[in-house]
């Protein structure tokens, strides 16, 4: 009986050792790896397609709709002139302050720019972190702390295109099907971060 058991197994071994090296083993091209669709030693003749940005003036073009909730609306019209951002110069300011940003048909600057969200931080002699007045090893799981408005934009917020970015016509290299939920009316349009910057957090 133990014999007849190893025979069949000697066999069947045998015949997927047969069986493997006769099929044919499937082949691809450089041409067909990546995305570029060239083979790999054309470094000096492969060009990406033109950006081309949008050109409308701010004020004429069609606003974009976010991502996903709260995420930060890309730029819909031409920024000549309006770069480099700098805390003493930001153009942006002059469309899209709260105070005007209706008037100027602009998306207004939300709340959260205009809060203080840092916690109060500071090292401890023996190196370990305080927030808030209290020790932390996980500062990802540290709650923002209340919240203090400020007239004006947060010192960490001034830098619109560090988030904010023009818009390109260029075709995408691969087809995106995401389709964002949005948990309330409008939030393709507007932020609501302030709201509940907190969520998630234990």
């Amino acid at each position: 009986m133990k014999i007849t058991k190893i025979a069949l197994g000697l066999a069947t071994v045998t015949a997927i050792f047969v069986t493997g090296c006769t099929i044919a083993q499937k082949t691809y091209s450089e041409e067909s790896l990546g995305l570029r669709k060239v083979d790999l030693y054309t470094e000096n003749i492969v060009a990406p397609d033109k950006t081309a940005y949008k050109t409308e003036a701010a004020g004429t073009s069609t606003k974009i709709d976010r991502a996903f909730e709260n995420a930060p609306p890309m730029i819909s019209h031409d920024v000549e002139g309006m770069l480099p951002i700098t805390i003493s110069n930001n153009q942006c300011t002059m469309c899209h302050d709260p105070a005007v940003a209706e008037s100027m048909g602009a998306t207004s600057i939300p709340k959260s720019h205009f809060t203080d969200l840092r916690p109060e931080t500071s090292l401890a002699q023996n190196g370990k972190i305080i927030k808030e007045g209290m020790q932390v090893d996980n500062t990802s799981d540290l709650k923002v702390p209340e919240q203090k408005a400020l007239a004006h934009l947060a010192g960490a917020r001034f830098n619109c295109s560090q988030c904010h970015a023009p818009q390109s016509d260029a075709k995408p290299l691969v087809n995106n099907e995401f389709k964002a939920d949005f948990r309330m009316d409008g939030a393709n349009k507007e932020s609501n971060l302030i709201d509940n910057i907190n969520e998630g957090v234990n």
